[in-house]
């Protein structure tokens, strides 16, 4: 079954990009934030438009991850905590609504308020949000959570705290942060910073990784776990929310299980066997066909595929530019030539996947073909002389014919080789002027099964450029470590972005996070083009001006070469137990954050 996203879906995507819809100011304390314009919702909404408000409680979902986890505190570097901990089990002072680009509700606060220019925020909280263990969110929590998620937590989280000038109480419920200088979008970052018991953490070092999860105000609490094994997740019969206009149609689910495969193929033979209740498929060659199991034909499983408007983001082999193997455009360059993508596109999806061409493909902020044009270029003008080839003239990513020698390409590939001093000596090794053969290592996550064919095509692939590859798989908390650290020439990588980017850019594609360990800057570049884009988009005053600078910036992350990207989908393939629900009307953002398990239920058998 195929749903479409609404034409109200489609009209709100246009309508809230639009800048000049409402006033920037929000001078009186309102019910939601919208990052431009107004939110679509009104004050007295009843419910989400993208959910089932009368969805029947109870029942439960057993999910499967590959993978493990060693860590139940999803807000700090150290450890790999479970994905479903942080939106599942917490709360922050404003909700999302995945029908618009980037606009907030109140959640555990009734209501914000902003400067004329976002120079500061205040929140003021509703009487009656409480944590799981029954005691009252206060304003010193707020201010506690965020000063410590600032400090000692994840790196996403600093770039925000070092923004922020002032901190304070301004009433019993109210809290106000002021910023070092106006910034649009921080005032919907704070609003989604998780809140936290600060009683729990009295003493003792939040930073330090552990089992013990730190204390929520969200609709689950941890009921039982084993690292590496299961997490199991009950809904809080005493859950404050649960008659939220906001919650109302959500965290249906009484129970939500996790259990933990150790690769994709085991993962999927327990869905087969009825261990788990939902696979999301990744293959459109395998969606085809190997989806004729009992379970299909009796109806007890169905298929669904879920459109989506969001960009498709980078999904691919990411170069460590911090590595001198890689630290040169042309070496970076020959290594998209060498990987040849029609023809593992054929053998992975029957070829029936799209390529992703840039970061922001798929929708209005991607770089389009050709030259760079109008305001585009002249964002772009004063960096010509940093920026690499395609930039400004125009760039595709290289076309095979889909065979396995991939010739033509890989004679460029050597050709860029050649450039950056690389030659093949005698005994067929490409070597570096001082000798040193070209070999790095590829690293991969435990039960990545299809990553794992994807590079082994690769390897076979620059063995005829005489350049020698050691694959590395390690489990799920040594790849997080290791990837967090930058220790890796090559890794697979996902970043997914969104239809407003805005501050996390920074964390992305920042040049603080060369050196900064647990940012996405995984490729480690440095470049100002890009600080500049961003700082663009950042501050842009009109919806053209957002998007020129947001294709900017998309044409120096595509043009430096640091991905090779693989394919994206156009909708999520997923299969799921028929007796389990999703609403008929489908969010822009599609299956993402918020969608699984957030606004499903189950119905009796």
């Amino acid at each position: 079954m195929r749903q479409e996203i609404s034409l109200r879906a489609r009209i709100a995507v246009a309508a809230a990009l639009l800048f000049g819809m409402a006033g920037f100011g929000q001078a009186e304390p309102a019910h939601g934030i919208a990052m431009y314009g107004a939110p679509a919702l009104p004050p007295d909404f009843v419910s989400l438009p993208y959910v089932n408000p009368d969805a029947p409680r109870g029942g439960r979902i057993v999910l499967g991850e590959t993978g493990g986890f060693d860590s139940l505190n999803p807000f700090i570097l150290k450890g790999n905590a479970p994905w479903a901990l942080r939106s599942l089990g917490y709360e922050t002072l404003m909700g999302r609504s995945w029908d618009e680009p980037f606009t907030l509700y109140g959640l555990l606060a009734e209501s914000v308020q902003t400067g004329p220019d976002r120079d500061w925020v205040e929140f003021t909280l509703r009487e009656g949000a409480r944590f799981s263990d029954g005691s009252p969110v206060t304003v010193e929590d707020v201010l506690w959570s965020f000063r410590v998620l600032g400090e000692q937590g994840h790196p996403r989280y600093l770039g925000a705290w070092e923004k922020v000038a002032t901190a304070e109480a301004t009433g019993p419920r109210s809290v106000r942060f002021t910023f070092t200088t106006a910034d649009r979008e921080l005032p919907l970052i704070l609003g989604l910073r998780p809140v936290l018991q600060k009683a729990q953490w009295e003493g003792r070092d939040f930073a330090q990784s552990g089992l013990e999860a730190p204390i929520g105000s969200g609709p689950y609490v941890i009921a039982g776990f084993e690292p590496g094994r299961f997490l199991l997740l009950r809904r809080n019969p005493d859950w404050w929310g649960r008659d939220l206009a906001l919650n109302r149609g959500q965290h249906n689910l009484d129970e939500i299980r996790i259990e933990f495969y150790a690769d994709a193929g085991v993962l999927f033979e327990a869905f087969r066997g009825g261990a788990i209740d939902i696979y999301r498929e990744s293959s459109a060659a395998r969606w085809q066909s190997a989806y004729d199991f009992p379970a299909i034909a009796t109806g007890r499983i169905v298929k669904a595929e879920i459109p989506h408007a969001r960009p498709t983001g980078i999904s691919g082999l990411v170069m460590n530019g911090r590595r001198p193997v890689f630290a040169d455009w042309r070496v970076r360059d020959a290594m998209l030539h060498a990987f040849d993508f029609e023809f593992i596109n054929g053998v992975l999806t029957g070829g029936t996947q799209p390529r992703i061409a840039s970061y922001f493909s798929n929708s209005e902020l991607g770089m389009g073909p050709g030259p760079a044009e109008g305001r585009v270029r002249e964002l772009l003008a004063p960096f010509a002389d940093e920026l690499l080839p395609g930039a400004l003239d125009g760039y595709a990513l290289p076309v095979s014919d889909g065979r396995p020698s991939n010739r033509r390409n890989l004679r460029i590939a050597f050709a860029r080789l050649e450039e950056a001093g690389w030659r093949v000596g005698d005994d067929g090794v490409l070597r570096d002027g001082a000798g040193r053969p070209f070999t790095f290592e590829i690293l991969l996550r435990q039960g990545a099964a299809e990553s794992q064919k994807i590079v082994d095509i690769f390897a076979e692939g620059l063995k005829r450029l005489g350049i020698a590859v050691r694959i590395s798989t390690v489990d799920s908390a040594q790849y997080t470590e290791r990837t967090d650290a930058y220790d890796f020439d090559m890794a697979f990588y996902t970043v997914g972005l969104s239809l407003s980017p805005g501050n996390e850019q920074r964390l992305y594609w920042g040049s603080e996070g060369v050196t900064r360990p647990g940012t996405r800057n995984w490729m480690g570049m440095a470049s100002p083009a890009a600080e500049a884009m961003i700082e663009a988009l950042l501050t842009s005053d009109s919806h053209e001006d957002f998007v020129a600078a947001t294709r900017a910036l998309d044409r120096v992350l595509t043009t430096g070469r640091h991905v090779i990207p693989i394919w994206y989908a156009p909708s999520s393939l997923i299969a799921h137990r028929a007796t389990l629900r999703y609403p008929q009307t489908i969010p822009i953002y599609g299956d993402w954050i918020g969608f699984l398990p957030d606004i499903w239920w189950s119905e009796r058998e």
